[in-house]
Order: structure tokens, then sequence, then C-alpha cells
């Protein structure tokens, strides 16, 4: 009797356990559903935990106890899961071309064997393509999207398929009137794009209007008829990217155009047609010029599509000047730096629009400048293309003096760094020696106008640096004063070295035979040259010590310090062994002088160097 009662205590508490932990469970569940779902208007009263249980037989107790709800909690998917992806897109595509082949073959088996004439073909064709576009409308009520525009790509292919063979195979329809079907069935794709929003439709649609004129083609010149309709095509693309986030549409267009353009164009064109060409690429080039200033920006975008038009914005002002250009070379090449001045005012016109009207605040500012670049580059484009020689250098000297201007008066960073790249287009230049200059006087020529000019453009460019304040205005002045200096020095050099060259001819006429006097006279040239070389390479390091002292500029001085201490190089190496002895005393004379004149200044701390008391130093 003991062990029974023993037995039963402990079923008791057993049960006791089990009922606390499944209302614990409970609990738990009732929390999660709570977070997961809107709590109701009214608040939900917890009932209270079951009795313990008592004294009261099992088998009586068991009948209180009331299962839990069963909850169904849906599994977890993620749209990125590639398991997913593979099953709902790729089998599915596979599954369209595998059946398309399928059916492919049965059609061929049954063409060779004659089963079904030409126009049986094509109607079976035109039936099936506007059948299985309908049938994908059912998937498309269902909710399967991707399903559904896979079989409308299908079926628009098999229309375009069938109205080609109609026309190029069979010849059952003239031309006209499979151009009108093709075009019906382009515009049905881009409506039904339209009201399903689907963007992906509209790609089938545009795509398939540029095919038309392919499959189209009868291999005879249609300029008018080709580029009519390659225009109303690319207009369509602007209208549907200005009325929804469809950007890409712009990138397709475009390609498709400039393809059609460079097969018509390496086929067909002819001088005699260059008018009507240049306004067709004219009007193609001013849509997709205005096309980016309307386009809307979707809400999400894929990153790469971010810079379409941007990227179509430059692409499309390239294409256009070298399609002109290819077409003008020959026949007045002058004209087309006025052609480059006047794409440079559309697109200043243009950057002002972009920073306006642009519909995507984040790419407003991008475009602003990527147009003003634009701008900026085609006129240092106009003036290698109207002027000649060293009238080149100058132009562009300009043009970076009166951006450096422009840039000072609209505090634009931008326009200052184009600035810098026109000096160092026209500092190349003149150091390459690109420019034939030929002079006949000293100092007074084109050559030294040239760098004069050059010079006072990096004098500008270090003032406007200094006036900046900040730590890459005083780089920018520092770099600017060096070529400065190397620059003027260069000039100065050259002068020396055209001097003595035209010396040399005339001490030295060309006859035959050897005749020791003219090889005399050409040493004696030489050595005067070499001495002349280092008085102005000294003189000139003084020039500079003395403008370091004056604007206590430690920045000049060390530059003057790097140019005596070259010139001192070659006077104890070379000038010792190769200027006569008269020169080589004059020559460590003069060396001598000037480094223990500035030794004297340096030892009497004229500018206080060794004590604390510094005074603010420049860069010029």
């Amino acid at each position: 009797m003991d062990n029974t009662q023993n037995d039963l205590q402990a079923l008791r508490e057993i049960v006791r356990d089990l009922v606390l932990r499944v209302h614990q469970l409970e609990r738990r569940l009732e929390t999660s559903e709570a977070s997961a779902v809107v709590a109701p208007a009214t608040p939900r009263v917890t009932p209270p935990p079951p009795p313990l249980p008592s004294a009261t037989p099992l088998a009586a107790r068991e009948t209180t106890l009331i299962p839990a709800k069963p909850v169904l909690i849906a599994p977890e998917t993620r749209e990125g899961d590639l398991e997913s992806r593979i099953g709902s897109h790729w089998l599915n595509r596979i599954g369209i071309a595998a059946l398309l082949v399928g059916v492919s073959y049965f059609l061929k088996f049954a063409f060779d064997n004659n089963w079904i004439g030409p126009a049986g073909r094509v109607t079976i064709g035109v039936l099936a393509g506007i059948a299985v576009v309908v049938w994908s409308e059912r998937f498309r009520s269902h909710g399967y999207l991707a399903f559904s525009y896979s079989l409308k790509a299908v079926g628009i292919s098999v229309l375009y398929l069938s109205l080609w063979a109609a026309f190029q195979v069979y010849i059952l329809i003239p031309s006209g009137v499979a151009f009108v079907a093709m075009l019906a069935v382009t515009a049905s794709a881009a409506v039904m794009a339209v009201a399903q929003d689907a963007e992906i439709l509209a790609a089938f649609a545009l795509a398939g209007g540029f095919i038309t004129p392919m499959l189209l083609s009868t291999g005879q010149n249609r300029e008018l008829e080709l580029f009519s309709y390659l225009a109303l095509l690319d207009l369509a693309a602007v209208v549907m990217v200005a009325r929804k986030p469809w950007r890409r549409l712009l990138g397709l267009s475009y390609i498709g155009t400039l393809l059609l353009y460079i097969v018509w164009y390496s086929e067909f064109y002819d001088r005699s047609q260059i008018r009507w060409t240049v306004a067709f690429a004219t009007l193609f080039f001013a849509s997709f010029a205005i096309a980016p200033l309307l386009a809307r920006r979707p809400e999400k975008e894929a990153a790469p599509f971010t810079a379409i038009p941007l990227l179509l914005a430059f692409v499309n002002a390239v294409v256009y000047f070298l399609q002109v250009y290819a077409m003008y070379e020959e026949i007045d090449r002058h004209a087309m730096a006025w052609f480059a001045l006047v794409l440079a005012a559309v697109y200043i016109y243009l950057s002002r629009q972009a920073r306006d009207r642009f519909p995507d605040p984040e790419n407003a500012q991008k475009l602003h400048f990527l147009h003003l670049a634009l701008a900026i580059g085609f006129i240092t484009i106009a003036i290698p293309i109207r002027l000649d020689g060293h009238w080149i250098t100058i132009g562009w000297f300009v043009e970076a003096g009166v951006l450096l201007w422009l840039g000072d008066r609209i505090r634009s960073t931008f326009l200052s760094g184009f600035a810098v790249g026109a000096l160092a287009l026209g500092v190349l230049r003149l150091l390459s020696k690109i420019d034939d200059f030929n002079v006949t006087t000293l100092l007074f020529n084109a050559r030294m106008g040239t760098f004069a000019v050059a010079i006072a453009v990096l004098a500008a460019t270090a003032w406007y640096g200094v006036e900046r304040g900040d730590e890459v205005g005083r780089q920018g002045a520092a770099i600017a004063v060096v070529v400065l200096n190397v620059l003027a020095l260069v000039a100065l050099s050259r002068e020396v070295a055209d001097y003595y060259a035209r010396e040399t001819a005339a001490a030295t006429p060309v006859e035959r035979g050897y005749d020791p006097t003219h090889w005399a006279n050409a040493r004696s040239i030489r050595i005067a040259e070499d001495f002349t070389y280092s008085t102005l390479w000294m003189a000139y390091g003084a020039l500079l010590m003395i403008v370091g002292f004056w604007r206590r500029s430690s920045f000049v001085r060390w530059q003057a310090l790097v140019l005596i201490a070259a010139t001192a190089v070659k006077v104890f190496v070379y000038d010792v062994s190769q200027l006569d002895r008269g020169y080589r005393i004059v020559s460590f004379i003069v060396l001598g002088v000037l480094l223990l004149a500035i030794s004297f200044v340096y030892q009497r701390d004229w500018l206080q160097l060794s004590s604390g008391r510094k005074k603010p130093e420049g860069t010029a």
C-alpha cells in the first residue's frame, strides 16, 4: 500500500511539472505571435495558469488539459537565394529554349516533307506567336511575372521571324506590308510594357524595332527612310524614359542607332550625301543630348546603371564630333574649329540646364560638371584644328589663363583643374620642341614671345594659388613658380644655343676638303658657348637669390641654391677640362665672388634666420 501511495505521489509530481512546462510554452508562443502580428485594438488578457494538480485522481485531471493550438511558421525565403533563382529563372529559360528547339525541328521536318506550304508555315508562325503572347497573360495574372515575360519574348520573336520569312524567304508580302506588320508588333509590345509597367517588355519592343531594318534589308541605299525610322524610335525611347524610370533603354537605343549608322555609313556613304547625313547625325545627337536631362531616376537602381546618363552624355558628344569631323576633314578642316566652338557653347548651355532642371538631384552636379568639361574639351580641341605651329601653344596658354580667371571669379576648383590641364599641354609642347621656330633675331622672336606668354600665365597661376590660402593653393603656387623658372632658363638657354649656331654656320661655310682654320673657329665658338651657359646660369641663380632675400622667401632661395650648385658642378667638372685658360679663370672668379657674396649675406643674418623671430615667408 505504501508503494502504491509513493508511486501515485511521484506520478502527480511528474504531471504537475509537465503542466507547468506546457503553460510556459503557450506563453512564449503568444509572445512571439504578438511581436509578429499587429496587436488588436482591445488589450489581450492572458489567461491565468491552470491550477496545479491536487489529489484529484489522474484520470479525472487529464480531461482538463487542453492541448496548445498548433502554430504554423512560414519557411524563411531569401530573394537572392541561388537555388531559387536557378529554379525559377534559368530552368524556365532553358525549358523554353528546349521547347522552341523541339518545335523548330518538328516544323523543319514537316516543311522538308512538304506537309505545310509557305503560306501555311507563315500563318502557323503568326498564330503561334500571338497565342504564346496571349497565353503568357494567364501566368501574369497568377503572379508568375518572370515566366510570363519570357513567354512574351518567345511570342514576339516568333512574330518577327514569321514576318521576315514571309518577306525574305517566301516573298509572300511586299516590303511595305512587312514593315507595317513589324511596326505593329513593336508598338504592341511597347503598349504592353507601359500598361504592365514592365521595363523588360519595353526593352523587347525597342530591340525588335532596331532589328526590323536588318530583317527587311534589301541591300539598297535608303538613307532617308532608315534614318527617319531611327529618329522616331529614338524619340519614342526618350518619351518613355521621361515618363518611366527606365534609364537602361537609353543605352539600348543609343547602341542600336549607332550600330545601324555605322553599318550604313561603311556601305553606302559618299560625299554627295553629306548634307542629309550630317542633318540626321545632328538629330540623333540632339535627342541623346537632351535625354539625360529628362530621364527619371528609379527609386532603387543597381549600381552599374546609375551612371548611364553621364556615360551617354560623354559618348554622344565624342561620337558626334568624330562623325562630323570624318565627313568634313577633307572638305574644310579649319571649319571644324568653329564647329568645336559651337559644340562648346551648346554644352555650356546644357551644363546650366543640368544644374537647374535635372530630375536626379544626386547626379545633377555631376552632369553639370561633365557638360562643362566637354565644353572646355571642345575649346581645347578647336585650338590645334584652327591654329598652326606655336599659335597652338599660345592658344592653350590663353585658354588656361581664361579658365584660371573664371575659376577665380566663380570660386570653381573644377575650372581651375582644367586650367592646370591646359597649362600642362602648353608646357609639354614647349619643352618637347614640337613647334618649329625659325629664329633669326636674338630675344625678340616668336619663340621668346611664346615663352613669355607661358611665364605670364604661370605667374598668374602662382598668384592665384597664394590668394586661395589653402594647402592645395600653396602647393600649386610652388609648382607654378618652379615651372616658371625652368621655362625662363630653358628659353634663355635656347637663345644662347641659336646665337652660337648661327655664329658657327657663318664661321665654317660648307666647302669641300678639310680646312684647319674652320675647325679652330668652330672650337673657339663652342668654348664661348659653354662659358656663356655658365655665366647665364650663375646670373639667373644670383637673380633668384636676390628675389628670395627681397621677398623673404626660403622657397625661392632654395631654387637659387640648387641652380648655383649645378653651375658649380659644371664649372669644376666640365669647364676645367674644356674651356681655355682665360674663360676658365673668369668662370672660377665669377663663381667664387657669387658664392662669397651669398655666404656673406647668410653670415650677416639679415633675415634673422638663426633667431626665433622669423617673418612670414611667401612663395614668390
